[in-house]
């Protein structure tokens, strides 16, 4: 999704907490702290052809499965490096949602609470920005890489929405003043004064504080060092190939770019997994693409002393459904599905739950959504009990379950 300049000054302003920004050379340094990835599958993928294989039977179609680091678990033979680093990972195999919609599921498995016609709930990665974002954090706390509808901060408001870009491989938009930067100085200082000349003597009106912000903070961000973490230019080529010539795979790699700058939630799309028709062949050429970029993540991410630090979740909005439809195709499916998890806080090597492999009885040890969440704020160090408030005054609590003990480290 390209960035507009309407875009930049609302989502730039989501970099301060108050107040204007200095200037680069005042600029502090900044490094990782607590952080989310967020790997999104937009469309659900197929918990057969992925992380849950059932080969051989009635429902497991021509998806043959491999061994991985973690004894007696299989994944689905597409994933042989993520196979490789299972033992990194937690594995959760019995997740289950009311919501097999595709709206519905991405606002669910995004925020942690069902749709509501009167409440926005922030989403997982809003909430991390608004909690955890670092001082002196010039860029945008809260990035979505490659969003075909990027999360939103809901009732955190506006400026915790996340700021859009697309493939890394282009640089971002609207950053370069067409007038030059000692012109636009200019410009800014003239209208600060204008600004200031129509608050005198309007007490009541008094000035716009919200323009002068996002004025401030979008000039901040123009010439900030800390603009270097969207772009691909310092890495060498050897890493870029690690990750994968493809836009998913450089968004891997620049969302780690932006952790270890400091920003504390970043969500990177990969989208087609709406396999309605050709189910087996669509999830094949998804999952070189899935297993090269996550794969380089985590490595990268372990070999940098990230994951300590981070949480990384994979996730899509359901799965898919264990009969295999007249078009070659799986349709929606909330009764099981698989996460992946890994770093911050979580346990390793763990397999949550198990499915049926004739497809027919309910997973043992379901999952919910809100029980997942109220374990990643936990993990990240966020209050997950707490009240939000709608416009209205009525209170809202960030998370309605509980933190999954076998989870936790």
């Amino acid at each position: 999704m390209p960035l507009t300049r309407r875009d930049l000054l609302r989502l730039a302003a989501a970099t301060v907490a108050g107040g204007a920004l200095g200037r680069a050379e005042d600029e502090p340094a900044v490094g990782p702290g607590p952080a989310i990835i967020v790997v999104w599958l937009a469309g659900g993928p197929s918990q057969l052809e992925t992380f849950d294989p059932h080969p051989g039977g009635r429902i497991g179609g021509p998806t043959r499965a491999i061994a991985t680091s973690v004894p007696g678990v299989q994944v689905a033979a597409g994933y042989p490096r993520l196979a490789e680093r299972m033992h990194r990972l937690a594995l959760i195999r019995s997740l289950v949602t009311t919501e097999g919609e595709h709206q519905r599921g991405t606002y669910l498995l995004r925020t942690g609470q069902p749709m509501s016609p009167t409440v926005s709930h922030p989403a997982l990665t809003a909430v991390a920005a608004h909690d955890l974002a670092p001082a002196g954090l010039v860029v945008p706390p809260h990035v979505a890489v490659l969003a075909q509808e990027p999360p939103r901060g809901g009732l955190l408001g506006a400026r915790w929405d996340a700021f859009a870009m697309g493939d890394p491989a282009a640089p971002l938009q609207d950053l370069t003043s067409p007038v030059g930067l000692a012109r636009l100085d200019a410009r800014l200082a003239a209208l600060e004064r204008l600004g200031a000349g129509f608050a005198a003597g309007r007490p009541r009106r008094g000035r716009a504080p919200r323009h002068a912000e996002l004025t401030h903070s979008a000039r901040a961000m123009m010439d900030s060092p800390q603009l270097a973490a969207f772009s691909l230019a310092g890495e060498p080529a050897a890493a870029r190939e690690e990750y994968g010539d493809t836009p998913f795979g450089r968004g891997c790699l620049v969302a780690r770019r932006l952790v270890e700058a400091g920003v504390p939630a970043v969500e990177v799309t990969l989208a087609g997994w709406d396999t309605h028709v050709d189910n087996f062949t669509l999830h094949a050429r998804l999952a070189d693409v899935l297993d090269r970029g996550l794969a380089a993540l985590l490595d990268d991410l372990e070999a940098r002393d990230l994951l300590r630090r981070v949480v990384v979740v994979v996730a899509g909005e359901f799965g898919r459904t264990p009969r295999v439809n007249p078009l070659d195709g799986r349709d929606h499916w909330t009764r099981g599905f698989s996460m992946l998890l890994a770093g911050r806080g979580l346990r390793p090597g763990v397999v949550i739950g198990s499915t049926d492999p004739e497809g027919e009885r309910p997973p043992a040890d379901p999952v919910t959504p809100p029980e997942v969440f109220a374990t990643l704020y936990r993990v990240l160090g966020i209050d997950g009990d707490r009240e939000l408030f709608t416009p209205q005054g009525r209170p809202v609590r960030l998370v309605e379950g509980r933190p999954l003990a076998r989870l936790l480290a």
